[in-house]
């Protein structure tokens, strides 16, 4: 494949496609969870998480259609989206954001997934979880 064939991911519903689906993303949240709940570096963030997380995956399954191009299922159910005011209330800093990347990049490694998409889709994943670092930052700046 020459690098004008290669795929355009970003661009309508080629991301979408890409990871197989709503069935590839749900699969891929299935492995992001369970990674989550077995690492112990990731024990922290899990503990942000409720105890059953059928509602949590459900919202990364919805979130991760839309976002990838796909159907816009999360704001169908939950309505409008706002990743970092979500989750402003939880103490979420780097080691956090680096504990959920590690999680979401072994859940990516197991899916099958062309490598330029699995490195394409991890490197999408670093903004949202970026911005929620950040915007959390800012909140208890502004409040001390």
């Amino acid at each position: 494949m020459t690098s004008s064939e290669e795929p355009k991911y970003g661009i309508k519903d080629a991301s979408f496609r890409a990871a197989g689906g709503q069935e590839g993303i749900a699969r891929l949240v299935d492995d992001f969870y369970r990674i989550m709940s077995e690492l112990p570096e990731a024990g922290r963030i899990r503990r942000m998480h409720p105890n059953d997380l059928t509602v949590s995956r459900d919202k990364l399954t919805r979130f991760l259609c839309g976002w990838l191009g796909g159907p816009k299922l999360f704001s169908a159910k939950y309505g409008p989206i706002k990743i970092p005011a979500a989750h402003v209330h939880l103490d979420i800093g780097e080691s956090e954001h680096d504990a959920w990347l590690t999680c979401m990049q072994q859940a990516i490694e197991l899916q099958p997934f062309e490598p330029s998409f699995a490195t394409y889709l991890l490197e999408q994943l670093r903004v949202p979880a970026g911005r929620i670092v950040t915007v959390r930052k800012q909140h208890v700046e502004s409040q001390q």
